[in-house]
């Protein structure tokens, strides 16, 4: 069964759940849903995701959207197979579940921000708030500064093994570094730089960045 992924291959919360997918060994088929022209608020796309979001996914009759819901589903639900994305012990999994927290609620919507205003409405034709952009661009630098000290202390963010909490990180940090230019954010910072250079060099991850272009 291939799995079907509603999204746009460059949007960060696909490529969350494509890069999972591919770390798994999950065959997936991407249904290309153009955001600038709007699909993902169509009446049809709205009875798929009534929030007009992506992605969703469809897995025969099974129907989930929200990224990180989906790549806890298929981290479980293919545990045995791939990569070991969950962790082993209670306590490990605990730590997961505790930095994809942090990546939701403290890195991701400062990640947005600073896409959307330098990045994204530019590309639309607007005038982005820079003003915005910069305070998001400061608050995230503190937010790496914890990433910092945390990755002095082990190899990833929740202990020596690659894990959702790393992977859901790369998109949203992929995008700063390569389409806002603010790699600086990672470079000054020496475990930071560490890890994303562990992270960005994995198989799945240059698979990914193939579709994308």
């Amino acid at each position: 069964m291939v799995v079907k992924v509603y999204g746009d291959v460059r949007a960060a919360c696909p490529q969350r759940v494509m890069m999972c997918l591919l770390e798994k060994g999950v065959d997936f088929e991407l249904v290309p849903i153009d955001l600038q022209q709007g699909q993902h608020k169509t009446p049809q796309f709205l009875l798929l995701q009534p929030f007009g979001q992506v992605p969703v996914v469809e897995d025969g009759d099974f129907r989930l959207f929200e990224s990180r819901a989906i790549i806890r589903y298929y981290a479980t639900k293919y545990a045995e197979r791939g990569s070991e994305l969950l962790g082993k012990t209670l306590e490990e999994r605990a730590l997961v579940e505790q930095w994809l927290e942090v990546e939701a609620h403290n890195f991701n919507n400062l990640c947005f921000t600073i896409m959307f205003q330098r990045v994204i409405l530019p590309r639309m034709g607007n005038v982005g708030n820079l003003t915005l952009a910069d305070k998001s661009e400061k608050d995230l630098g503190k937010v790496l500064d914890v990433y910092e000290s945390r990755l002095s202390e082990s190899a990833y963010l929740a202990g020596d093994f690659f894990s959702l909490a790393d992977l859901s990180h790369l998109p949203g940090l992929g995008h700063l570094i390569e389409e806002a230019k603010l790699g600086h954010l990672v470079t000054e910072r020496k475990n930071v730089c560490a890890w994303w250079q562990k992270i960005s060099s994995r198989p799945a991850w240059m698979k990914l960045k193939d579709l994308a272009h």
